[in-house]
């Protein structure tokens, strides 16, 4: 039995049974089954899930009952062995059709005949070149972009609107990338020329990143690197490049108080602790205890001693920090639109489990309540990894509307791509105005 592909389907069964989120799932199970090629296991996982829907409309061709009949297990298999077929060309064909049969013996035994049957005809009309032809592109294009690039239909039709045919292509093809690791300098400790040089003498070969001016994105392999000397010293973490533009466009000063209404898992929290050099004040609010103490273990490593945590919600203001925040960031939940190659299950939801009303209503009241930490003359930097106008663009309007003792200063989309995630932000100034005036406007 193949440990490779065994850990990928328990993680593929662990999102269908579960709906756990890919990335989780896939930390649990490398973890916990020790595979031998865990690159491999993330690429199938990722592969799978990415393609679903494309991969589903063949096998939709190919069984004439339809797929409503097939059941879970039997689903997850053949949805591994197309896609091991189409896209993996390290994988001969064959393997992938007998691995395949393998894991069916174990797992739907019984079905391995059927599952075997499947796979061969599809290898057969794929060699043929006689797949069934995708929906018309001209005359369908939202139901063509949706299976060609496996995003539900409610995405590619947003994204139409939104942004027309040749971007939204652009968007969805970036959202079936895999992402370069983007590393922090710890820029309190170390220049980022200087860790580039560290970091190739322990044979990690990056180069700068163009978003922020303390980011290295790592171009081979970063098999290791977390557990490397350099890591353990606090001199890098591991941050997106657009999320750590996002803490830079703040730009918080080493005597200021910082306020991080939604700070977990603290990427942003830590970046601007070390922009300030470990001096002023950070405080982060996060809802969840055990989150709160993952952030001060990760400032121990970086030597951060100017943050405090807070177990705070984000849509209630803390009357001990109101009008004392000098700079303040509302990073607030949304539907994360940006990050859909990290996260592609985002991507197959349904427009319900979305929610978006819900969604755009609390992303509001956070907005709202961080606007209350701010002094006059102080700054708010709204953002969001998403690309979807309602929870961004849109979303500062409305507040600004709501909120005429500010005004806007600087605004950025960022569009997903080989080398950053999708990313909104936006930075606010409140006006020097009394403190009665401001209070009034609630």
């Amino acid at each position: 039995m193949d440990i490779n592909r065994d850990t990928a389907y328990a993680v593929l069964m662990d999102m269908e049974r579960n709906h756990s989120y890919s990335n989780l799932a896939l930390n649990h199970f490398i973890e916990k089954k020790q595979p031998d090629e865990p690159g491999f296991v993330r690429e199938l996982v990722y592969g799978v899930t990415e393609n679903r829907i494309l991969l589903d409309y063949y096998l939709s061709a190919l069984i004439p009952s339809g797929l409503r009949r097939v059941k879970k297990p039997d689903l997850t298999l053949l949805r591994m062995g197309l896609y091991q077929i189409l896209f993996l060309n390290s994988v001969p064909p064959y393997a992938a059709v007998s691995e395949t049969v393998n894991l069916a013996r174990k797992f739907c035994r019984g079905r391995e005949g059927f599952i075997n049957g499947v796979l061969r005809n599809f290898q057969r009309k794929a060699e043929s070149g006689q797949l069934p032809a995708l929906p018309d592109r001209e005359e369908h294009q939202a139901e063509y972009l949706s299976v060609k690039y496996s995003a539900a239909r409610w995405l590619t039709e947003l994204w139409l609107a939104s942004f027309g045919l040749q971007k939204t292509e652009q968007l969805l093809q970036a959202s079936n990338g895999r992402p370069v690791l983007s590393l922090r300098v710890n820029c309190s400790r170390i220049s980022r020329e200087e860790l580039q040089n560290l970091l190739a003498e322990e044979g990690f070969d990056c180069e700068p990143g163009a978003l922020s001016e303390r980011i290295l994105l790592l171009k081979g392999k970063g098999s290791g690197i977390l557990e490397s000397r350099l890591y353990r010293e606090g001199l890098f973490s591991v941050q997106d490049q657009a999320s750590a533009a996002a803490a830079d466009l703040l730009h918080p000063s080493s005597k200021d108080l910082v306020i991080d209404v939604c700070a977990a898992p603290g990427g942003k929290t830590l970046a601007m602790a070390e922009a300030m050099k470990g001096n002023g004040e950070v405080v982060a609010f996060d809802i969840y205890e055990h989150k709160l103490k993952l952030i001060q273990q990760q400032a121990e490593r970086l030597g951060m001693n100017n943050i405090r945590t807070f177990c705070q919600d984000g849509r209630q203001v803390c009357e001990r920090f109101r009008g004392k925040a000098d700079c303040v960031l509302a990073d607030v939940p949304c539907s994360g639109l940006g990050v859909l190659r990290r996260k592609p299950e985002i991507k197959l939801k349904n427009a319900d489990e979305m929610d978006f009303a819900e969604l755009i209503r609390r992303q509001a009241e956070i907005l709202h309540t961080a606007s209350q930490y701010v002094k006059p003359g102080g700054t708010l930097v709204y953002s969001t990894c998403t690309v979807n106008p309602a929870e961004n663009e849109m979303q500062i309007r409305r507040f600004l509307k709501m909120h005429p003792d500010f005004i806007q200063e600087a605004e950025k989309q960022l569009l997903p791509d080989r080398e950053s995630d999708g990313f909104y932000m936006c930075r606010l100034r409140k006006k020097h105005q009394c403190a009665e005036e401001c209070s009034g406007s609630e």
